[in-house]
């Protein structure tokens, strides 16, 4: 008959303190670390930083473009909701940022469908949709002034030798309507192709397994697409929207080369009034209040916008 020991209770041991080599090793990587980030982290805060600490201390003030500046906190900022003008402004924006957000989304994703899958001549077409982003902003916003002009422009000849229009046709000057499908045909042209290559670039992330095994299933294309692809892609989509809302937020030189806000200011944007605000009116206090606000108001919709699509994927 054998007696069995009681087990003895193992000891934890503390871990090891670092050696005096060791801790040197950490901190040479943490300054190397350092050095690295130092340069991007200089440019954010001179570019970034202190420019937005300055917009912030002028919207305090009352700040002529030539003169000197006087504290009048906080009149430039309640004298935000007195101004006729940005509501008009603030409206017209939030439309166009509506209707351009959904147009170029829906546009971009199409596209990206189309030039999803490798076939022949599939390449020309990916470069073809994404060239008109080589164009500057700025001149293609003065390409399609001259494409749409009433006096030198082929576009008004064109579509009367096709019978669609009749007579003179003034496309950034004759009507709200008319000056605002300019813009967006223009956003559209310029910006589609480059929200499409990130759109293409989620889809080709998703494993073709997945979708081999949705058919095998005898899912449908549609019942792949709502069911797989699109909660797949929700962080390329959020991506893409937070980047159309904003830059429709901030919408400039479009409507300024194109329109000059017109007609009768029924195209005038938010960033337009602070312009005028700054280089018209010569008050960069209120400029620079307008601008704070509307900074505000990006940060807290992209907080939310992205907030509500990672609750949805999660």
């Amino acid at each position: 008959m054998t007696a069995t020991l009681p087990r003895r209770e193992e000891t934890r041991r503390p871990p090891a303190a670092p050696t005096a080599p060791r801790r040197r090793a950490d901190r040479a990587r943490a300054l190397v670390g350092a050095a690295y980030a130092a340069p991007t982290a200089l440019v954010v805060g001179l570019f970034f930083l202190v420019p937005l600490g300055l917009v912030a201390w002028m919207s305090l003030h009352r700040w002529p473009l030539l003169g000197k500046p006087r504290l009048n906190a906080p009149d430039n900022y309640t004298g935000i909701a007195d101004d006729e003008l940005l509501r008009t402004a603030a409206w017209f924006t939030v439309k166009y940022t509506v209707i351009t957000t959904v147009l170029l989304f829906a546009v971009a994703l199409g596209l990206a469908l189309l030039v999803q899958h490798r076939r022949p001549g599939v390449g020309f077409f990916r470069t073809a949709f994404y060239l008109p982003m080589a164009v500057g902003f700025a001149s293609a916003s003065l390409l399609f002034l001259g494409l749409l002009s009433d006096e030198i422009g082929p576009v008004t000849d064109l579509l009367a030798w096709l019978g669609l229009v009749d007579g003179y046709v003034s496309w950034t000057g004759g009507s709200p309507d008319s000056a605002l499908a300019s813009a967006v045909l223009l956003v559209l042209w310029r910006f589609a192709g480059f929200a499409m290559l990130i759109l293409l670039t989620g889809l080709q992330a998703i494993p073709t397994d997945v979708h081999e095994a949705a058919r095998v299933d005898g899912a449908t294309r549609w019942q792949a697409f709502r069911r797989i692809t699109l909660p797949l892609m929700r962080p390329t989509i959020a991506l893409v929207l937070t980047m159309i809302t904003t830059g429709s937020l901030l919408a400039f030189d479009q409507f300024w080369i194109l329109t000059r806000g017109g007609p009768d200011n029924s195209t005038t944007s938010v960033v337009m009034v602070v312009y005028r605000e700054a280089f018209v009116r010569l008050d960069l206090g209120s400029a620079a209040g307008i601008s704070v606000v509307l900074l505000v108001v990006l940060v807290v919709f992209n907080a939310v916008q992205l907030g509500v699509l990672r609750r949805r994927s999660s």
